[in-house]
């Protein structure tokens, strides 16, 4: 919803084996793997988010307890995440909508706000006129690419909205909104929770901050985030407590939000997450409640 900079996305690798833990690209004292350079412009993040997950990695979490990416709980994901990107539990009825809501980021659309001046919305459409050429926005492409990491509306006027709306009726754009969601935001946010040693509530906290402040190296980008809360606390990976972390992470968390605009809102950290924390629910097992932007939600 509000990412700056380059997305770096989903592949980063994040190696784990019996006598070390290195941490993702981006952290000073961990680097990223012998070979392999974190991406620095938006070419090569692109390159690096399509290569595939490092198998090490795959073994180690396929291994684990599935926590977030249980069905069940993927489901109360994607409603607490719809609480606080689009103010409704249905995240289902979200894939339409479409706006400029004001925030430098162009504009916002689909189920986890995905933004014409942050690259995701551009890499969607690309990715969805790759496999379906011919569709209601492909022709909007060059448009995209124009405006990409910028609030610029050129090129998308006036007729921009009205296709998305359309193609959102389209089960096939749908989809390619949920497989963009797992592949840029959901999935590496899960895998590296649990490869810090976080349950569900942590692999929920990192997935709200990948979607909130990209999946980006640069200052208050999730990984830069990550790093001043490891600098703060250790992770349970690293024998640390998870509540203690969990609560440095939600910090830093809420200072980038804080950030970006001094008087944004951050009830999605202070209400939602860290209350589940306070409470001591890091299976986030129902009945839950949370408040964001003053509005009560229970499930």
């Amino acid at each position: 919803m509000k990412r700056a900079g380059c997305l770096l996305a989903a592949a980063l690798p994040v190696v784990v084996t019996a006598v070390a833990y290195l941490f993702a690209p981006g952290h000073p004292e961990g680097g990223a793997p012998a070979g392999a350079a974190a991406p620095q412009s938006r070419q090569e993040a692109k390159a690096a988010a399509e290569n595939p997950p490092d198998p090490e990695d795959e073994e180690a979490v396929d291994a684990m307890p599935a926590g977030l990416a249980a069905p069940a709980k993927k489901e109360l994901a994607g409603r607490i995440e719809a609480s606080a990107v689009h103010a409704t539990l249905d995240w289902r009825r979200t894939y339409g909508t479409v706006r400029d809501i004001g925030d430098g980021q162009g504009y916002t659309a689909g189920i986890v706000g995905f933004c014409t001046g942050t690259h995701d919305l551009l890499s969607l459409v690309e990715h969805y006129t790759e496999k379906h050429p011919g569709n209601g926005l492909a022709r909007y492409l060059p448009a995209l690419r124009a405006v990409d990491g910028t609030d610029s509306h050129e090129g998308l006027d006036p007729g921009f909205t009205a296709a998305w709306q359309a193609e959102a009726k389209v089960e096939a754009f749908r989809e390619a909104q949920d497989a963009e969601r797992d592949r840029v935001y959901f999935e590496p946010a899960v895998r590296l929770a649990k490869l810090d040693g976080l349950a569900t509530l942590g692999q929920l906290v990192y997935y709200d901050a990948m979607v909130f402040h990209g999946p980006d190296i640069t200052a208050n980008g999730f990984y830069e985030l990550r790093e001043r809360a490891m600098a703060e606390a250790a992770t349970p990976a690293e024998g640390g407590d998870e509540e203690a972390y969990l609560d440095a992470f939600l910090d830093r968390h809420r200072e980038a939000i804080r950030a970006k605009r001094n008087d944004n809102d951050t009830s999605r950290v202070d209400t939602t997450l860290r209350r589940f924390l306070e409470e001591g629910r890091l299976e986030l097992d129902p009945p839950l409640r949370w408040t964001v932007y003053g509005r009560e939600y229970r499930t």
